[in-house]
């Protein structure tokens, strides 16, 4: 390492522990004004030109942004679509008619699984909540259940949303790395997939049936009585459900879509016709689309006014977590044009240093410390993306995946998923931290783990 590398490094030191500041302390900026702020701060440290730092802070929001923005704002549609036609309410039925005590905390877990695709971690909760509360009433009312029937039932739905909101695309954490590092987004869905199955199976029904007779979890009544109708089977229905399986076949339609690509990558040839069409269709912005499209034909959520209005507050809630992420690429973008990057991959060199690892610890540091799991993603992918070049052997997708997984860890007070999970199920702070953060933690080092083994095998692509 030269001098050079080493004042960059402590520039770029620097400008993360000022962003946790602002935002963490004093005066307690969003951050996306702190993002901007220690963007033009480094810039300006390291020397750049002034018309170089200004196009650098443009280029990196608008770049990521445009790869990030719209599939998040899709996805977003497709979940209230899912929810305003009753696929959550047909999966509910399904399961209060079917599943016994002991397998709901497994229905729980696959409801939220399938769930969990297209919607974010607060989203698909708040929809989830009917649910939850109407099966752990029903559980409670039936006796022979010991400790809190709610976290019960709660736990593998929470630990189900996480894993598919920090492993699996089109989710903005993952989409934002995958965007930074340039890598592939079937490849990395494959991987995040089968990261996430273990992950959910240990964080949400062996840690739930673990948690759950230790704890007195029960939600305030007039939440549970408002919320638990809603799950009810003998509440009147707004209009006919769908069919079961036609709800999961749409609700899955884009990640199909998106898989199919990355399998024709896998066994077709470079030039093949069918590997091209499969790449159209399996191009997240084309596949979400696709999917809310197929969704409004076949659910047929409501009339056109209801279904437009409702798909324009659908897009409400990400506003904030788009400018994150425009902001977290300027961030981005400013550290590489001032070659921090580079001095990164010779530290890396020299530390021996497992690049999945080090993606793994930024994020996770990040992320405790902000308390947002969007900055932690954007930050580790930022610092990390010039790895790329510099190590032709390194897997991509799976470094993409390990930035995700610790962008999971220890979701506490600082976060805002910590206090929708506490309030809504009446939880103390320790009783959160006890569900919520340890359920995430767990879901985290899970999924860092089967990175690693992943990385023993050879590469998708």
């Amino acid at each position: 390492m030269t001098s050079s590398d080493i004042q960059v490094l402590l520039i770029a030191l620097a400008s993360v522990v000022v962003l946790v500041l602002l935002i963490v302390a004093r005066p307690r900026l969003h951050p996306l004004l702190a993002l901007l702020l220690v963007s033009f701060g480094a810039g300006l440290a390291t020397g750049m030109p002034l018309d170089a730092l200004v196009h650098a802070v443009s280029n990196g929001a608008g770049k990521t942004l445009g790869a990030v923005g719209l599939v998040v704002a899709l996805g977003a549609m497709l979940g209230k679509v899912l929810a305003q036609a009753g696929v959550t309410d047909a999966l509910a039925n399904a399961i209060l008619r079917r599943a016994s005590p002991r397998v709901l905390p497994w229905a729980m877990a696959g409801v939220a699984f399938i769930i969990g695709i297209p919607m974010f971690f607060e989203v698909g909760l708040v929809i989830l909540l009917p649910l939850i509360f109407g099966v752990a009433r029903k559980l409670e009312s039936h006796g022979g259940n010991r400790g809190s029937a709610y976290v019960y039932v709660g736990v593998p739905v929470i630990a189900a949303l996480a894993a598919m909101h920090g492993m699996v695309p089109p989710h903005p954490g993952p989409l934002t790395a995958i965007a930074t590092l340039g890598t592939s987004v079937g490849a990395t869905m494959l991987y995040g997939f089968i990261a996430a199955i273990p992950a959910i199976v240990l964080a949400g029904p062996v840690y739930g049936m673990f948690i759950a007779p230790r704890m007195s979890v029960r939600p305030d009544a007039a939440l549970l009585d408002h919320e638990a109708a809603a799950a009810d089977d003998t509440a009147p229905a707004r209009h006919a459900p769908p069919g079961l399986g036609l709800g999961i076949v749409v609700a899955l339609a884009p990640a199909l879509l998106m898989l199919c690509h990355a399998v024709a990558e896998v066994l077709l040839p470079e030039g093949s016709t069918v590997l091209h069409v499969a790449a159209f269709v399996g191009h997240p912005i084309v596949a979400m689309l696709l999917g809310v499209g197929l969704a409004m034909v076949v659910l047929r959520p409501g009339a056109p006014a209801a279904v437009r209005t409702a798909l324009g507050e659908s897009v409400k809630p990400v506003a904030g977590v788009l400018l994150i992420i425009a902001g977290g690429g300027a961030f981005q973008q400013v550290l590489t044009d001032a070659r921090v990057g580079d001095a990164i991959v010779h530290m890396s060199q020299q530390l021996a240093l497992s690049p999945l690892l080090l993606g793994w610890l930024i994020a996770m540091l990040l992320s405790v410390s902000t308390g947002s799991a969007t900055v932690g993603v954007v930050g580790a992918a930022g610092l990390l993306a010039p790895l790329g070049a510099a190590e032709p052997t390194l897997n991509l997708p799976l470094l993409a995946l390990s930035i995700g997984c610790g962008s999971l860890f220890f979701n506490y007070a600082n976060h805002a998923g910590f206090w929708l999970v506490k309030e809504s199920f009446g939880m103390s702070m320790g009783e959160a931290t006890k569900t919520i953060s340890v359920v995430q933690s767990i879901v985290s080092l899970v999924g860092l783990c089967m990175v690693l083994l992943m990385n023993l095998l050879p590469p998708l692509v």
